[in-house]
């Protein structure tokens, strides 16, 4: 099985609306600062806690952070988690374990420790916070670790490949993000940890600036199409259609456009 092919890729490049050399040209000129990486990290974190359904405004969680301003742990402590994932990843290399490792502090307030950072033992559908429908069913119980495992081998792969355009980079990270959650790996945390590891993918392959993309903003500020173009594919983790996977893909680096704060 192929989880990260090219198939779709000249009509993907056909449909860019950004020209990402420049786009991320600008990214690159912020400055690498730990208060930069405190900001734009505070921003994604809550941003991507926020499609989950936490109920701290983005502002707020960055007064949290950079201001020291006080809020009810139970309004933290989520948001907390996944900013702290979000440094680990900016420190370690992108690997299984290391992925492993970021699972397990985005979730600390959410799932018991024996859950974090585990493949998941049970069936799984994925349900959007806002609405409460019943969205897809992810990989079975029988195939989830199998598959995973079969999937973060291309992932490897890939990262290996050192002669991949800017296109190319956007392209597989939107798909790495899009295969993660259709295969659902954890008993929970699965969308803000596929989200993280796009961005994470993003820095390996471009630089570390790549951590001040907005993506999750963008996601958040289109939650519905977010959720819909998600939905393209199908209920059925075995009926996935892939060729409906470019509405969701473009997202990526339509996220370009709102990188000014």
């Amino acid at each position: 099985m192929n989880f990260l092919q090219k198939t779709y890729f000249e009509q993907y490049k056909s449909l860019l609306k950004a020209d990402l050399e420049k786009s991320f040209a600008e990214i690159e000129k912020i400055e690498l600062t730990p208060r930069n990486f405190s900001f734009y990290n505070s921003v994604s974190a809550m941003a991507s806690a926020k499609i989950e359904g936490e109920p701290l405004e983005i502002d707020s969680f960055v007064k949290y952070k950079l201001l020291n301003v006080e809020y009810l742990p139970e309004l933290t402590e989520k948001p907390n988690d996944l900013y702290n994932a979000y440094f680990f990843a900016k420190d370690n290399k992108l690997s299984f374990n290391n992925l492993m490792t970021t699972h397990s502090l985005a979730t600390v307030h959410l799932l018991p420790e024996n859950q974090r950072g585990v493949i998941r033992k049970t069936e799984m559908l994925v349900i959007d916070n806002k609405t409460g429908n019943i969205e897809y069913e992810a990989a079975t119980k029988l195939e989830v670790e199998n598959l995973f495992n079969l999937f973060f081998t291309e992932i490897d792969k890939i990262l290996e490949n050192k002669k991949l355009s800017i296109e190319e980079i956007f392209y597989y990270a939107a798909f790495i993000h899009l295969i993660f959650v259709k295969i659902h790996p954890f008993s929970d945390g699965n969308g803000r940890t596929a989200r993280l590891l796009e961005k994470w993918f993003l820095a390996e392959k471009l630089d570390e600036q790549a951590w001040f993309i907005q993506s999750e903003k963008h996601y958040f500020d289109n939650h519905d199409q977010y959720y819909k173009n998600l939905a393209r594919l199908g209920f059925f983790y075995d009926q996935l259609k892939y060729e409906n996977s470019l509405p969701f893909v473009l997202m990526l680096p339509d996220s370009l456009a709102i990188n000014k704060l």
